[in-house]
């Protein structure tokens, strides 16, 4: 794949255990109302089928498309929606999750967009935070894991569309 797994970050029993934390986290903070779970893809995805199975209340799940990345191992800063979600998201509550917070520029413009759709309420929940996102503009509510300084593969995220498939999380050389 071009590039090899230099350590595990967090393995597969120790990712599952979190799901569980935040997914009850998660079912506690939103007692009443619609709750929309919008997933950003590609990188959320499996992130997102895992905690929306451990959320005890009813939900919708939705997804939303940008790209800052592409092949490159940093964010361009240059952030393009490519699916925009066709659900209906005044008056519901909203938890945007996704794979890792980085530079906070991708989230900042998601954000905007949400915001300008009068949701009851909109929060962000990530996998992984880097904490060096000095942009980031709205907090994050839910944190799976504090994550490294290093660029991360598995269990969703990728680099040029490859690891995604490994059930544990790791950085690159």
């Amino acid at each position: 794949m071009g590039r090899e797994v230099k350590r595990v970050s967090f393995d597969a029993p120790t990712i599952a255990t979190r799901v569980r934390e935040l997914g009850r986290e998660i079912t506690t903070s939103y007692p009443d109302g619609e709750l929309l779970v919008l997933g950003l893809l590609k990188g959320s995805f499996i992130f997102l089928s895992d905690l929306v199975r451990e959320i005890e209340r009813p939900l919708q799940v939705d997804f939303l498309v940008a790209s800052s990345y592409g092949d490159a191992m940093e964010s361009s800063g240059l952030v393009r929606l490519l699916y925009d979600p066709e659900t209906e998201l005044e008056g519901k509550h909203i938890l945007l999750v996704e794979d890792i917070v980085d530079s906070g520029r991708t989230l900042n413009r998601l954000m905007e967009l949400l915001q300008a759709r009068n949701p009851r309420s909109l929060e962000i929940c990530a996998l992984l935070h880097k904490h060096i996102a000095t942009e980031l503009q709205h907090p994050v509510k839910f944190v799976g894991f504090d994550a490294p300084h290093e660029f991360l593969v598995g269990y969703g995220l990728d680099h040029a569309e490859n690891f995604r498939h490994v059930p544990y999380i790791a950085s690159l050389q």
